[in-house]
């Protein structure tokens, strides 16, 4: 029977004492996770979805379903059994303690490396380089890989724009003239970007030796094959396409040769509606948003984080300090995807956010637990050491079965996923010595920071109560 009241007790104070703390960091996880619905790339917001259904769904389980498990484990299987004592601390715990001690000694010294580093590594991000080519996220050694590469080498590029116009009637007079010049002058206006132009005059001017007018035109179209036909103009003759076939072009390049070629139309003179497409514009479009979007999406999330914990705790101090030790790995992880020469890809510019909902849960479990042990402990030094000794094991597990599941990625033969998995086991890496070494160091510098402001509070009113 004493098992079993036990084994009640057990229950209700895990409920009682850490459900709060893991509350907290499940709301501030799901803040930064939120984050990445401001990305303007679709498949970002759809990652952001799944990880926050299964952040959820993972709590439900471990409260309503891991939680009664272990209760009828202890009440019914193991009633008649003598428990053992657990002890004080472990050699486990000692050597956290050990570590947190020399942390401490060294924290005004940790903390200048912590930031000087990541200001380095924030700097340096900045000349990490974005990937969107679908075809570097393939394995290298599929045959329909090696077949579009073949025909590359045939056709000298399988890369295109498209010019889309639109009129009441694009084989006007004055409409026929201007796609026929721009067809003609594409090419002699950039020679080194523009491999062919293709449009409905080129093809015409294949049929005749004469000048191309709205009836002639029409004319000719008549003997046309119709699958030719659509593929250049349509049914209604209100829309037509240039196609244009490019050579491949680095992104900077790509993007500056379509800035070029928006301006070249727009001193064109005609009054169709112009647009330029096409998978390079998708591409180009793809590296600003993620260039811009991932700063945006670290920002936003660190943002909604502190509002979140401000709101729960009604304290700016504790709202504030999970997030400094995790806002600095935002700076290693640049700073290692520089020195390793890994870009960014559509993945990995979502693990700002990602790790801020990952590590912050590490650090409000880690605050959490200092508070509670700074009501019993003999100084602010000796509440921190208990905090890691005794919270360092569970965190070190969660991290290092983060760590396992997402290792799985690493040997995937598509790339965007294996560097996915690579910076993910970086950055929870950098997360798990960011909450064990530099936490520390935080919670015993603000410490010191409020023990100053209040003896300073303290000898002022002291002064005043002298005058009077």
């Amino acid at each position: 029977m004493d098992n079993q009241n036990k084994s009640r007790n057990a229950i209700r104070n895990t409920i009682k004492k850490l459900a709060p703390a893991i509350m907290t960091a499940l709301v501030a996880t799901a803040l930064g996770l939120l984050s990445l619905y401001t990305s303007p790339v679709p498949m970002i917001q759809d990652f952001g979805k799944m990880l926050t259904i299964g952040m959820i769904v993972s709590f439900i389980v471990a409260l309503m379903i891991m939680l009664p498990i272990l209760f009828v484990r202890d009440h019914y299987f193991f009633a008649n059994k003598k428990l053992k004592k657990v002890k004080k601390s472990s050699k486990f715990e000692k050597v956290m303690r050990k570590l947190t001690k020399v942390t401490l000694k060294l924290k005004y010294l940790i903390l200048l490396l912590a930031i000087s580093t990541a200001a380095i590594g924030i700097y340096y991000d900045q000349e990490v380089g974005v990937e969107t080519d679908i075809e570097t996220f393939m394995p290298q050694d599929t045959e329909e890989l090696e077949d579009i590469q073949e025909l590359r080498g045939i056709l000298g590029s399988t890369e295109q724009l498209s010019i889309v116009y639109s009129s009441y009637d694009i084989y006007s007079d004055i409409n026929i003239s201007w796609i026929e010049d721009t067809t003609n002058n594409l090419l002699l206006e950039f020679p080194d970007e523009i491999i062919s132009v293709r449009s409905i005059t080129s093809v015409l001017d294949q049929l005749t030796d004469e000048e191309l007018t709205s009836q002639l035109a029409n004319e000719l179209t008549e003997n046309l094959p119709e699958t030719q036909l659509k593929m250049l103009v349509n049914d209604d003759q209100t829309q037509g396409v240039i196609i244009i076939s490019i050579k491949d072009l680095e992104s900077d390049e790509l993007g500056a040769f379509i800035d070029e070629l928006g301006i070249y139309l727009s001193t064109t003179t005609t009054d169709m509606d112009l647009t330029v497409t096409g998978q390079a514009v998708i591409d180009v479009e793809m590296i600003t948003a993620l260039t811009t979007g991932r700063y945006t999406i670290t920002l936003v999330g660190m943002a909604l984080v502190f509002l979140g914990l401000l709101l729960i705790y009604r304290n700016p101090l504790k709202a504030i300090i999970p997030l400094i030790p995790i806002s600095l790995i935002v700076g290693w992880s640049g700073g290692f995807m520089y020195i390793f020469g890994l870009d960014y890809t559509p993945l990995t510019a979502t693990l700002g956010a990602l790790i801020i909902g990952i590590g912050t849960e590490f650090t409000i479990l880690v605050m959490e637990r200092y508070y509670e042990e700074r009501d019993n402990a003999l100084n602010n030094n000796e509440a921190i050491e208990i905090t890691i000794g005794k919270i360092g094991k569970p965190i070190i597990a969660s991290a290092l079965t983060t760590i396992g599941g997402f290792s799985a990625l690493v040997i995937s033969d598509f790339e965007i996923l294996s560097n996915f998995g690579i910076m993910t086991l970086v950055n929870i890496s950098l997360a798990l010595l960011s909450t064990l070494i530099v936490m520390p160091a935080v919670l015993s510098l603000q410490f010191s920071v409020i023990s100053i402001f209040r003896r300073k509070k303290k000898k002022e009113l002291n002064l005043s109560y002298s005058e009077v």
